[in-house]
């Protein structure tokens, strides 16, 4: 199966729109059934099921929560106003009406640590590190643990810049809810259990207007979505729509996931998703999702890269240790720096930080803003890159990734290190015996 995912946002994303995707892509749902009910929260129930979007045949997750955790996500009266048109979109056979809840298409604005609170129910506040804990005690990947993690800190930094306070002062408060973690956790199983690895996402269609949350009116794309859209890199395509069609939590994932916005000239559609969304607006509520081939692709091919290079001769180690870790995070290639002598003989550093284009400016911002440097050599590399994909194979281990990369001559596997140092810590056994046997196992079936 294909590991290039391609999402058509031309109604927005939220949460629960981007689960039934995956789903309906193929994502195993025992899998995703498991790791949920491993997470250490209460008061909700999920519902898989095939819903009528514009007469289309579509997946539907859906997030039940009890009374005491319940919110206004899906009501559309509160959220727009008594003048929203409920029958649009009304040839729509949807069959969870009677549910308040089954969307995420408004589900997470939260905010600073200061409030006053006006909801008919008192939500749990949770601040970073402790959703971070829940998803670290949930059973799932590491992989899937990553990903979920990385999803609620691009969360947390957008909404520490809204509110102007220090990251660590932001409380989460709908994020913080259930059904958000819920959302944010299956997404990020389900990519993984997919094997996804290159993720396209030319531009998120968003609406216009306002819209209501729990302390007052706020402007669409609401700040969250902003802040993410500036610091991300991501492609708004402003609407007619009156309403919000990307919740933070949509444009968190899509800054998460996303490794390029140009699809190729050319790819085939291996397999198509569709993920239903709840919310009745102008155009019906769904998200696509695609498996694709780049028909481009030759066995060795012809490519550019950009290097970032600069000297720091006054920068710790442990600066540029979390320097790295910032740079991976924004979506560099690969990234490392080397002991040098500058002039007058002065220990130095050089850092050097491999990009696509795209990833440019947000990175050199990274540098200027972690480092003492004051300049940054830049510089375009032609390379010639290996066909490759990713697969999820079966072993006598368990489960694990394998990269598959052809050349003239034939194909050589190379097993993923999270998978392999999985498998060494689930049987006690050292890497190389684990990796090799991956890499026979294979190359036998």
């Amino acid at each position: 199966m294909s590991n290039t995912l391609y999402l058509e946002c031309y109604s927005g994303i939220s949460g629960d729109m981007a689960v039934a995707a995956l789903l309906d892509l193929g994502a195993n749902q025992s899998v995703l059934e498991k790791a949920l009910a491993s997470l250490p929260v209460d008061g909700f129930e999920i519902q898989i099921s095939r819903v009528k979007k514009a007469g289309l045949d579509v997946c539907d997750f859906n997030v039940m929560l009890d009374e005491k955790h319940e919110n206004h996500d899906h009501d559309m009266d509160y959220l727009h106003g008594d003048e929203h048109q409920s029958d649009l979109d009304s040839n729509e056979d949807h069959h969870h009406e009677e549910h308040h809840h089954e969307d995420h298409h408004h589900e997470d604005h939260q905010h600073g640590s200061e409030h006053n609170h006006e909801h008919h129910h008192a939500h749990e506040h949770r601040d970073l590190p402790q959703i971070l804990d829940i998803i670290n005690r949930a059973d799932i990947t590491n992989k899937a643990k990553e990903l979920a993690s990385k999803i609620f800190y691009i969360i947390a930094e957008a909404e520490a810049k809204a509110h102007g306070v220090e990251l660590e002062n932001v409380h989460f408060h709908e994020v913080g809810a259930v059904d958000s973690i819920v959302d944010i956790v299956a997404v990020a199983v389900c990519v993984d259990n997919l094997g996804i690895t290159e993720v396209i996402v030319p531009e998120l269609y968003e609406g216009r207007g306002f819209v209501r949350c729990q302390h007052g009116t706020i402007p669409i794309p609401v700040p969250a979505v902003a802040n993410i859209a500036v610091a991300h890199d991501l492609h708004l395509h402003i609407t007619s729509t009156e309403g919000e069609l990307v919740t933070p939590t949509g444009a968190a994932i899509v800054a998460a996931i996303k490794t390029s916005d140009k699809l190729p000239e050319k790819f085939s559609i291996e397999k198509v998703g569709i993920g239903a969304g709840k919310r009745t607006y102008d155009r019906p509520s769904m998200l696509r999702a695609m498996l694709i081939n780049d028909k481009n692709e030759q066995p060795s091919q012809k490519d550019f890269i950009y290097k970032l290079e600069t000297n720091i001769d006054d920068c710790s180690g442990e600066i540029l240790g979390f320097v790295m870790d910032r740079l991976f995070e924004a979506g560099a290639r690969d990234a490392h720096y080397i002991p040098v002598y500058m002039k007058k003989n002065r220990p130095a550093y050089q850092l050097n930080v491999i990009c696509k284009e795209e990833d440019i400016e947000k990175l050199e911002q990274i540098v200027f803003e972690e480092t003492t440097t004051i300049g940054i050599r830049r510089i375009q590399m032609e390379r010639s890159i290996l066909r490759r994909e990713i697969k999820k194979v079966q072993t006598s281990l368990g489960e694990a990734l394998v990269k598959i990369c052809k050349i003239e001559s034939g194909t050589r596997i190379y097993p993923e290190y999270s998978s392999v140092v999985e498998l060494c810590k689930k049987h006690q056994m050292s890497y190389q015996d684990v990796f090799h046997l991956i890499q026979k196992e294979y190359e036998e079936a």
